[in-house]
């Protein structure tokens, strides 16, 4: 039997790919991602849908061993389980359909984005002085690096210093 959410998720799923297909290459809105965020809603409803099918055909083909002709009862499970899923199937491929294209519209808009950040004048001035100030700081470091590294080398020198100038006072 076919549960009546399926023609209204049909009929929505089939509304929201002709959305989807006629947005074309504009720019996301923030309502083509509500959109995503219904399709998920969908699509999660769907695998419900279609877990709730499974359980179905596994307890009746479960229940089929009990009876005399197991391969006519498995046969009408079945095709029964073919009936609920192939419906399913079909709202899943729209669905999917429609999810890909929204979401490579987003990853179209978020490519243009950082594209446009990086060629910002603004923006490449910030990263060539905060490039310069990395450098500076690793310079900074690597000299810290060298003076402490020269304490060391120096160390039992300055010790010997030490003792000798502590045994003369």
């Amino acid at each position: 039997m076919i549960h009546p959410f399926f023609c209204s998720t049909f009929r929505s799923v089939a509304i929201v790919l002709g959305l989807a297909l006629g947005i074309g290459a504009a720019q996301a809105t923030p309502a083509q991602k509500a959109e995503l965020e219904k399709l998920d809603l969908i699509e999660a409803e769907l695998n419900l849908q279609r877990e709730w099918a499974d359980y179905r055909w596994k307890k009746a083909s479960s229940e089929c061993y009990q009876k005399y002709l197991v391969n006519r009862c498995l046969s009408q499970t079945r095709a029964q389980y073919r009936k609920e899923i192939d419906p399913i199937r079909a709202q899943e491929v729209e669905l999917n359909t429609a999810q890909r294209e929204l979401r490579e519209l987003l990853k179209d808009e978020r490519d243009a984005k950082r594209i446009a950040d990086k060629a910002d004048p603004a923006k490449a001035a910030e990263r060539t002085q905060n490039k310069r100030a990395f450098e500076e700081k690793q310079q900074e470091a690597a000299k810290r690096a060298a003076d402490l590294e020269e304490r060391r080398k120096d160390a039992p020198r300055r010790a010997q210093e030490n003792k000798a100038g502590t045994q003369l006072q």
